[in-house]
């Protein structure tokens, strides 16, 4: 049974003891200090743009976006799901404002871009050489537990409830599905990614480091 004391454990760790260490890598404050950010062990006491640069050098082959003409409150979380499952990029199509608080300040650590209009999403998508592959259940979506998402790609979600708009539909490459089984018709962008995500990750990555 976890006690209350458990449950209220400080994440992370204290001041450096000893000896600091030396390199670029390193950050002074937080070797004085302690580090209580929610990142994995590997990266303690690391500066943020020396975690950003080693992320950099293992990124995956797919991008992620969203549609927000709505203002989406999924998007923080599918910014989440981008730096758990190290997403090259994620894309923010509409609005550029978006609510952070569900990224969790994974935002930190993860590309996104902002384009303003699904012409311009397409055009980038196009110059990078990726097709657009859209995750909705619409008519005509084949189920994704069926297929391998390609290795170099872009998955597309749409808002909560309208799901992808019709400018956006027209765009993909492919449309895949997510198996649902009970009564209701969709999942929020936000489950749906990180569903999407691990189908990715378990067709083309390696385990994680150790």
């Amino acid at each position: 049974m976890t006690t209350g004391e458990d449950q209220f454990t400080e994440v992370g760790v204290g001041p450096w003891e000893g000896e600091p260490p030396t390199g670029d890598h390193w950050d002074p404050e937080l070797l004085a200090h302690g580090d209580r950010r929610n990142v994995v062990d590997r990266y303690r006491y690391w500066t943020r743009e020396a975690v950003v640069a080693d992320l950099d050098t293992r990124r995956h082959g797919f991008h992620v976006a969203i549609e927000n003409w709505q203002h989406d409150f999924n998007i923080g979380t599918v910014v989440r799901n981008a730096n758990a499952f190290l997403a090259a990029e994620v894309h923010i199509v509409g609005q550029r404002r978006w609510n952070r608080r569900g990224a969790m300040v994974t935002d930190r650590y993860q590309h996104v871009r902002h384009h303003p209009s699904i012409e311009d999403f397409v055009a980038w998508a196009a110059d990078a050489d990726l097709p657009i592959i859209g995750i909705d259940n619409l008519p005509g979506s084949r189920p994704m537990e069926t297929t391998v998402l390609p290795a170099r790609c872009v998955l597309l979600f749409g808002q909560e409830g309208p799901g992808l708009s019709d400018p956006a539909r027209k765009a993909c490459a492919e449309l895949f599905s997510i198996a649902q089984y009970g009564s209701t018709r969709s999942i929020n962008a936000g489950v749906a990614s990180g569903i999407a995500m691990h189908a990715w990750i378990r067709a083309h990555a390696g385990p994680p480091p150790g």
